[in-house]
């Protein structure tokens, strides 16, 4: 492992930046931290044109202008590149973590050369890194948004509504399902917006836009703690902007101007 390689630290859900006063917020690298036993680390991407390694630690060193900090508030800190890298490496410390083991025999696994798998050496069962579909809409009537808040959102937050997508079904069969279930609303003229990786854990969010299409809003209870239409001016608090929920929300706010 290179010196100049950065190493993305975790410890109990924190990773390590060095944020010196007036200095670009970034990882530390292999010069300035103690690594450890660099086969305990993993690949996950570059920046600023250099490798970036991963692993978990069972503390975090002290480094001056060094502090821990939760994923999400990686964002603020670092801006979207750093904090995708750190996504991503959450996700693949993870599953690394997590499959240490085969599912099928119990045998020992071993990291796949070439290529992200873990692999039992007495069955052959390959383990790959778990991604977990999940469909966001965001429903139109005129000027008007359907928008939702789950019990689990900071108070007061509404957003666009979201499920994970089920065995055997298509992103537009998900789609209309969850706005059925969670809000007893009908749909149509689905059109995809954007997808977005989110690490907690391991989502990969697909969104989309449609049209109302019949129904009376009836929250599901346990899941949707209210929902309504709101105006454009007249908009209840939204997600954050690291979000791709608060990106679909403007998107459709840029439509109505």
């Amino acid at each position: 492992m290179n010196d100049d390689s950065y190493l993305i630290l975790r410890c109990a859900g924190q990773f390590l930046i060095l944020a010196p006063e007036g200095q670009e917020a970034r990882f530390p690298t292999c010069a300035e931290v103690e690594a450890g036993d660099p086969v305990d680390s993993l690949e996950v991407g570059t920046w600023n044109d250099r490798p970036c390694r991963a692993r978990d630690v069972t503390a975090l060193p002290a480094l001056p202008g060094g502090q821990g900090v939760p994923l999400r508030a990686l964002f603020t800190l670092t801006g979207p590149a750093l904090f995708s890298l750190a996504g991503r490496a959450s996700q693949l410390l993870d599953w690394r973590a997590q499959h240490r083991f085969c599912g099928r025999c119990g045998t020992g696994t071993a990291p796949l050369a070439g290529e992200f798998a873990m692999a039992c050496p007495a069955c052959g069962l390959l383990a790959y890194p778990r991604i977990s579909p999940a469909v966001m809409v965001l429903i139109r009537d005129g000027r008007r948004l359907l928008l939702a808040r789950s019990p689990h959102f900071k108070p007061g937050v509404y957003s666009a509504l979201a499920g994970f997508v089920e065995a055997g079904e298509t992103l537009e069969q998900c789609a209309v399902r969850e706005v059925r279930e969670e809000v007893g609303l009908e749909i149509a003229n689905l059109r995809y917006f954007a997808s977005q990786p989110w690490p907690f854990p391991h989502s990969l969010m697909v969104a989309f836009f449609a049209d109302y299409a019949g129904g009376q809003i009836r929250p599901e209870p346990g899941e949707i703690e209210a929902a309504d239409w709101f105006l454009p001016e007249a908009l209840p608090l939204l997600p954050d902007p690291v979000s791709i929920s608060r990106h679909l929300i403007e998107a459709a706010l840029a439509q109505d101007t």
